[in-house]
């Protein structure tokens, strides 16, 4: 079987916890699908819905190549099969016929690397990420690097058959000492290692330093919020130390302390975060306490709260700051949540304006895909007016470069940086 050879090949050798498990073909399925659909599969669009297939020819099992064919039964592209989503095909090729198998996946893995040669080059920064998705001709694989650690994480059932290539590919290309697979929740976690197990080397017994461009963080690769640490917002951080000096700054929705960390190297005088998770609270204060050199007469304190009680209770108080973030979670993940999402914006943006003194700066930012950008800018102002401030410029600003935006569905991070009159 080509897994179980995969497995053996001596080039591999600290490949594991895979051999335990049952080694299953996938089949091809021949797929057709309606004019619209086909029109979207040749503009690049890596998705396919249920209600968008005319035939399948068999009862597919997760992970079988879907290969769909147009109206003159020419190949269109191959995709992985996936029974238990409405996405039901993840395409993972179209044009000209390709075989999909091991030589396949070291391709694309190499293809993703050689995207990121500058971040690879960089003596500042070895935590970024390395396979973003569907945005990398990858969907539902997740690849982010933390020094020599590597977390590869997977939103898709249909991955199990194709697991042992993709782990070989990556384990040739990127070479990493340990590599530690991480499930989403909607998988069936059955037909794969355990989530926090390790594919290659050993699980790390304490989270894993890394560099962010030139700060000292740790991540959770096991146990922690996605693969340990929020990458897609390093440049932002970046901007926010460069608005930082002399300021006091107020950071909402501060998790594990990477706008606090970067605003006190960027000469913040004061920074108080809050957070409804006490883990994370003890988080950020680790990676202040790892970067105190950088910045050690800046004062830190934080509070234990939700954002919203917590803002209300500041501005009760009149409380002020120079520099407000606000990074909350996603507040859509299906479509019927949109609006409430939006009118929650809002309000946060309210609060902040709030919460700034003259002349400040508020940088609010949205990881829903499932709201427009149009719609949160225009969320995000209207909340700043209902505060009765005027805005003097917005300067929008979205994913850091190695989390490229390869269709509309995946530019899913906006952050607006508003700055206030006096």
């Amino acid at each position: 079987l080509q897994r179980a050879r995969c497995l053996q090949h001596p080039a591999y050798p600290r490949i594991g916890n895979l051999a335990g498990m049952a080694v299953t073909e996938p089949q091809r399925l021949a797929v057709r699908v309606t004019p619209d659909a086909a029109r979207h599969i040749r503009k690049g669009h890596p998705w396919v819905f249920n209600n968008a297939i005319t035939s399948v020819s068999g009862n597919g099992a997760p992970g079988d190549l879907a290969v769909i064919f147009d109206d003159q039964r020419k190949f269109m592209a191959v995709g992985l099969y996936d029974p238990e989503s409405a996405i039901r095909i993840k395409i993972l090729h179209s044009g000209r016929p390709q075989t999909i198998d091991e030589d396949w996946f070291r391709t694309k893995c190499s293809d993703t690397k050689s995207l990121r040669v500058e971040l690879q080059d960089s003596p500042l920064t070895n935590g970024y990420r390395c396979i973003h998705g569907e945005n990398d001709g990858l969907p539902g694989v997740v690849l982010d690097r933390y020094a020599d650690t590597f977390v590869l994480k997977l939103y898709s059932t249909a991955w199990a058959p194709h697991l042992a290539h993709l782990t070989a590919a990556i384990a040739d290309v990127f070479a990493p000492t340990t590599l530690v697979m991480r499930l989403a929740r909607s998988v069936d976690a059955s037909q794969f290692p355990a989530s926090g197990s390790a594919l290659v080397g050993v699980v790390p017994e304490a989270p894993v330093t890394f560099f962010e461009n030139g700060l000292a963080f740790e991540a959770d690769v096991v146990r922690g919020q996605k693969t340990g640490h929020f990458l897609d917002q390093r440049d932002n951080r970046a901007q926010i130390r460069s608005l930082a000096r002399g300021t006091n700054m107020l950071d909402i929705y501060s998790c594990t302390g990477g706008f606090a960390v970067y605003g006190a190297a960027g000469g913040a005088r004061s920074i108080h975060r809050i957070d409804v998770s006490r883990w994370a609270i003890e988080a950020g204060d680790r990676n202040i306490a790892n970067n105190h050199g950088s910045a050690p007469h800046c004062k830190h304190t934080a509070t234990i709260a939700d954002a919203h009680e917590a803002m209300d209770a500041l501005i009760a108080t009149k409380a002020t700051f120079d520099l407000v973030v606000v990074d909350p979670p996603s507040f859509a993940t299906r479509k019927s949540q949109t609006a409430g999402a939006v009118h929650a914006y809002r309000k946060l943006a309210g609060a902040a304006a709030r919460l700034t003194s003259p002349g400040g700066t508020i940088m609010q930012a949205s990881c829903s895909a499932r709201v427009s950008s149009a719609d949160f800018y225009e969320a995000v102002k209207r909340g700043v007016h209902d505060a009765g401030r005027h805005i003097l410029n917005v300067d929008q600003t979205s994913h850091a470069a190695d989390h490229p935006v390869g269709f509309s569905e995946g530019a899913y991070l906006k952050a607006a940086f508003i700055a206030l009159a006096d």
